[in-house]
């Protein structure tokens, strides 16, 4: 078909089209390129034309979105104002986008009031209509721009309320409000949720900071309980004990960097490893627990829970067949019980202490038929540190409920992104598994294990009230991160020489922060056991692939 065929249909498409097909493509086009003008003009046509054009949800719907992002204008401030009423005369049900919209537009006016009003009521229009973050965030902000630090924190209060969370955006609004009307309580508390929301801290986040903590604000305790500090911080997992400001003077704010060992080089303290907290572990087992147990044969995962609790006492748990098919995607690959057994001499041969190693009974029992395996085997199997998952069972499911509920380390090379995992979900998952998955890779056969940092790369606030920021953007390498520090008193290094002496410390530091990488429980997989403030909890080891063992009822192959 030659192109003046093609216009010509066209063309004669055009002319066939019902008016409310020409209009809605005519209002979509609006839409798409946010043409104010001629949407206005649509939505005039259609009021001249009601027999014509009778405006329904979705065109009221397509014009509040262009007024909405148009508010820069006084006319689209009218017209979005005028459309909403209207809609709301013809008895057309507003919806979530509608009541955005509306926000939006009423915000633009300086009506913050009316904006929350709208979102608050919004259910009134069903049980089906309700607010997402982005319908708050008119209110929000503009109650921030006015200085109503009071009513912003009723729009952030009424979003918990939906079981919604604030965003890096939103809680920059309410940490400036905060900062800009000197609300010492608030910019702790919106510090801290930014702590739990952002890993790394924007340039617009350290701009407000940096006025707060420069600007000679001393509040905060001279003398606290040390000892109450100490029980939040390792309570919560490390890394923040929330409990208020610590100390008196003005803070000393510098942009440095942290060295590989974790030592910030402007004021000498060591960042942590932080862990999700004590009671978010618990919860976390639980929920693994419910899940396996809808997922597997439920009597043969309690048969697990109970053995798990009479044999506790490990520093890891191992992933067995992760390692043992590492790397054996080759003719005449297979299981590499040389592979596992390195990892696992490696892990004892750090503390003297047995890791637990979880493996298919399939798999153990193929295992079986080679003799030279065989002592071995019954070596593991007798001295508990062996447990065979049942046929037909996933063992995924085995392996990360031991190393949640031990507190162990896992290892592993899988990437935890399957689908058991995505049941798991959730932001604390992702940190549980920074800071308790061991890496493993073979080099010329033997085996090198890649333990987690040994500090994160998140806000920290230390038991000295100082706090710690690490600014976004991508690294090469993490000692080149720079970093926020903010402290009461800090000593600097003033030179190079004093810099280079921080630098050789840390090396003679890295095995002490090496020692401190470990789980809440105390446990540590370095050379030399820090000791344990818990008899029966433990840290654990994992690999690579996962293998499901087919049913009783299948073939074996």
């Amino acid at each position: 078909m030659n192109s003046n065929t093609k216009n010509k249909n066209q063309k004669k498409m055009k002319k066939s089209q019902k008016p409310e097909t020409k209009f809605r493509m005519e209002l979509d086009s609006c839409s798409r390129n946010k043409d104010l003008s001629a949407a206005i003009s649509l939505y005039e046509f259609a009021l001249e034309n009601p027999t014509t054009i009778h405006l329904n949800h979705y065109h009221f719907n397509s014009l509040l979105y262009i007024c909405s992002n148009s508010i820069h204008s006084t006319t689209a401030i009218d017209y979005g104002s005028r459309i909403f009423n209207h809609m709301l005369s013809a008895n057309v049900v507003p919806n979530e986008a509608t009541i955005t919209s509306a926000a939006r537009i009423a915000a633009a006016k300086g009506d913050a009031d009316l904006a929350f009003d709208l979102v608050k009521g919004m259910n009134k229009y069903g049980g089906g209509v309700v607010p997402k973050l982005r319908s708050f965030a008119p209110a929000l902000f503009c109650f921030c721009k006015n200085l109503d630090a009071d009513k912003a924190y009723l729009v952030e209060e009424e979003m918990v309320a939906n079981g919604l969370v604030a965003e890096e955006s939103d809680l920059l609004g309410l940490l400036k409000v905060s900062v800009e009307c000197g609300r010492t309580d608030k910019v702790y508390e919106y510090l801290h949720k930014m702590r739990r929301v952002v890993g790394r801290v924007s340039e617009d986040v350290v701009g407000v900071l940096e006025r707060w903590f420069g600007g000679g604000n001393v509040v905060g305790l001279e003398n606290w309980d040390v000892g109450s500090v100490k029980d939040a911080i390792l309570r919560n997992g490390g890394g923040w004990h929330g409990l208020g400001w610590l100390g008196k003077g003005k803070w000393d704010v510098r942009r440095t960097k942290v060295g590989s060992a974790g030592v910030c080089f402007s004021c000498d303290e060591g960042l942590v490893c932080v862990d999700i907290g004590k009671e978010e572990t618990e919860k976390f087992g639980d929920s693994v627990a419910l899940l396996a147990m809808k997922k597997e044969v439920e009597a043969n995962f309690r048969d697990f829970q109970s053995w798990l609790d009479e044999h506790c006492d490990y520093e890891a748990i191992v992933d067995a067949a992760n390692i043992g098919l590492y790397q054996q995607n080759f003719a005449q690959g297979g299981f590499s019980m040389a592979q596992l057994v390195a990892v696992v001499k490696e892990l004892y041969n750090r503390n003297k202490k047995w890791p637990l190693i979880v493996l298919h009974k399939k798999r153990v029992k193929s295992l079986y038929e080679d003799a030279s395996n065989r002592e071995l085997l019954d070596e593991w199997t007798e001295k508990g540190v062996l447990y065979g998952t049942p046929y037909g069972s996933n063992d995924d499911w085995y392996w990360l409920y031991a190393a949640v509920k031990l507190k162990c380390f896992l290892v592993t090379n899988d990437e935890m992104r399957d689908h058991i995992f995505e049941l798991v979900g959730s932001d604390f998952f992702m940190k549980w598994k920074e800071r308790h998955q061991i890496r493993y890779n073979f080099v010329k056969g033997a085996v090198e294990l890649h333990m987690p940092p040994p500090y994160s790369v998140v806000i920290q606030e230390s038991e000295n009230g100082a706090w710690h920021m690490p600014l976004a953007g991508e690294c090469d390498d993490e000692s080149s991160r720079t970093w926020l520090c903010i402290s009461r008193t800090i000593e600097h290094k003033a030179s190079d020489e004093d810099t280079k002496c921080l630098e050789r410390s840390e090396i003679t530091k890295s095995q002490e922060s090496f020692n401190s990488c470990q789980p809440c429980n105390g446990t540590s997989l370095s050379n030399g056991s820090r000791g344990r403030s818990d008899s029966c909890s433990n840290n654990a080891v994992t690999g690579k692939r996962k293998e499901r063992s087919p049913s009783p009822s299948r073939t074996d192959e």
